[in-house]
């Protein structure tokens, strides 16, 4: 048995683990558990343990209520408490209460509230928040009717937003990599000037506006968004995004994009920022399928794949044609710069391209011979295909097999480029870190009830939009646990809450409040999440 000290730089704290080695006879192999037993006063340097042992009356948890304080109880009550405790701890922990605080110290509390309800009640409307304040244990205690919510989401400044996002962003290491994607929030609403008809990230023909998020590739945890008007490219959010990084002094950023985002002007755009970047780019462009053609044959061989991800990969020192224009000097600045990149294949891939391409080019003849053209078709009829018609003989239509077989040829390939050095594996490991973005856009629109927003001014919006965010990264966090616990394999996040949400809270006047039993696998859930249990 041995002790383990862990410093965890986002809340400054060094926790204590006892560390108990066992022997798995299932895996034929010596592991190890840990337990949480304390954490280290920065005073005395002594441990002071989480458990209840020897643990003075001083140093109780910010969110429990004092023997003073139960003398503001004048009636009793009983509350659930389990799930807003969660949230509450989570939130001290990530330091988003403390930011939140000295962001909006008027209505903090209340953004908080309205957050754990959204988590929470998913997919109620704020009508029912009375109903759920009647019930539970949250920060702000009162009910919230929708005019209150209203006038709260157009309190919410622009300046009180980055004011957060500053702070929460210098919780965040230095040397992590920031996961940058974008998604679509439709509106019904004719008022909103950011709202646009088209195409959405799901391919649906609605009126939406666009969301892009920045997360932490270490702490799997968003600290910045901002809204985007929903006829705007990914490709033309860099620079703009560059400019609110800027403003908000965060300097040193690392950014993973996906090749959406790549084109050469943003490429410049982060270098001349001196932004480290890793970003996906296609096959087909220029550069790229030059320097593919170059080690095509020496890519795909043994000594070139890596087993974790069952890849072929390769890193190239390349060299790009640096530009930027000076408006000062009148002149455009051209010079060599190092990049990287990164080359893949993946057989399961190209298999799937291959045969998806085949049944395409196989639909396309039919339509060609049958006269039944789609016009959606016609750039392959063009590429892959040579018409012929003539009076006695009718349609003949003959097959470019080299266009085909140069289409397959870059098949199940694709594309990295970084201008840090670092080789394909480790690349390859920080860019699919970022599908952890796809998943919580999903939490964002699916279970904060923000797929259809129904809001109809520009500051409910943004208020609504920052209140979601706050919500936000606190499932994100309960996200990246429960999969680090394998949870998943018997809880879905909502059993999860309903298992901690029927702990109960009692207040009494002139007593202190006191929390009701819990069981001891909802003891290990608290454990599981990395928080402690009520006391």
């Amino acid at each position: 048995m041995a002790q383990i000290k862990q410093f965890d730089p986002r809340s400054g704290i060094t926790y204590v683990y006892e560390s108990i080695s066992y022997w798995d006879k299932e895996k034929q192999q010596s592991r190890a558990k840990r337990k949480l037993i304390g954490k280290i006063d920065k005073e005395t340097g002594k441990i002071i343990p989480t458990d209840g042992r020897g643990k003075k009356r001083g140093m109780e948890k910010q969110n429990s209520i004092s023997q003073d304080e139960s003398s503001k109880i004048v009636k009793s009550r009983r509350y659930f408490y389990g799930s807003t405790f969660l949230l509450n701890e989570i939130s001290h922990k990530l330091g988003i209460q403390e930011d939140l605080k000295a962001s909006f110290p008027d209505t903090y509390k209340q953004i908080l509230s309205v957050a754990y309800f959204m988590i929470l009640e998913d997919p109620s409307p704020l009508t029912r928040f009375e109903k759920w304040d009647r019930l539970h244990k949250h920060p702000y205690g009162k009910n919230i009717s929708s005019q209150r919510a209203s006038e709260l989401f157009a309190s919410i400044t622009e300046d009180g937003k980055n004011r957060y996002f500053a702070r929460q962003q210098q919780r965040h290491s230095e040397d992590e990599y920031s996961a940058y994607d974008t998604t679509s929030i439709t509106s019904y609403s004719e008022l909103l000037k950011q709202v646009a008809l088209g195409k959405n990230k799901e391919d649906e023909k609605m009126p939406h506006l666009n969301l892009a998020l920045v997360f932490g590739e270490k702490s799997m945890t968003p600290f910045y968004y901002r809204k985007l008007a929903g006829n705007i490219s990914d490709v033309l959010t860099i620079k703009n995004l560059i400019a609110d990084f800027k403003v908000l002094g965060f300097e040193k950023m690392k950014l993973i994009l996906d090749r959406g985002f790549y084109s050469e002007k943003n490429v410049n755009e982060l270098m001349k920022s001196r932004l480290k970047f890793l970003m996906g780019t296609k096959i087909s462009i220029t550069f790229v399928k030059e320097e593919l053609d170059r080690v095509y044959d020496e890519l795909t061989t043994f000594v070139n794949l890596i087993e974790q991800y069952d890849l072929y990969s390769m890193t190239l020192p390349i060299e790009w044609n640096y530009k930027q224009v000076r408006p000062n000097k009148g002149d455009v600045l051209k010079e060599k710069r190092r990049l990287y990149l990164h080359l893949y294949y993946n057989i399961d891939k190209a298999t799937e391209e291959k045969k998806w391409f085949d049944r395409k080019i196989a639909a396309c003849y039919k339509e060609l011979l049958s006269g039944k053209r789609e016009a959606k078709h016609n750039s392959l009829y063009k590429k892959y295909f040579t018409v012929k018609q003539t009076p006695k003989r009718g349609v003949k239509v003959s097959v470019n097999q080299k266009a085909i077989d140069d289409a397959k040829r870059y098949h199940g390939y694709f594309a990295l480029l970084s201008n840090e050095k670092m080789d394909s594996a480790k690349a390859i490991h920080k860019y699919r870190g970022k599908d952890v973005i796809e998943k919580s856009f999903g939490n964002l629109k699916e279970r904060l009830n923000m797929r259809r927003t129904l809001v109809s001014s520009e500051e409910s919006l943004d208020g609504k939009l920052f209140v979601s965010f706050v919500g936000l990264v606190l499932l994100s966090y309960i996200r990246n646990k429960m999969h680090e616990a394998e949870l998943f394999k018997k809880y879905t996040m909502q059993l999860l809450f309903d298992a901690l949400d029927v702990i109960e809270y009692f207040e009494n006047p002139g007593v202190a409040p006191h929390v009701g039993e819990i069981l001891k696998k909802q003891m290990e859930l608290y454990q599981a999440l990395g928080v402690s249990i009520p006391s």
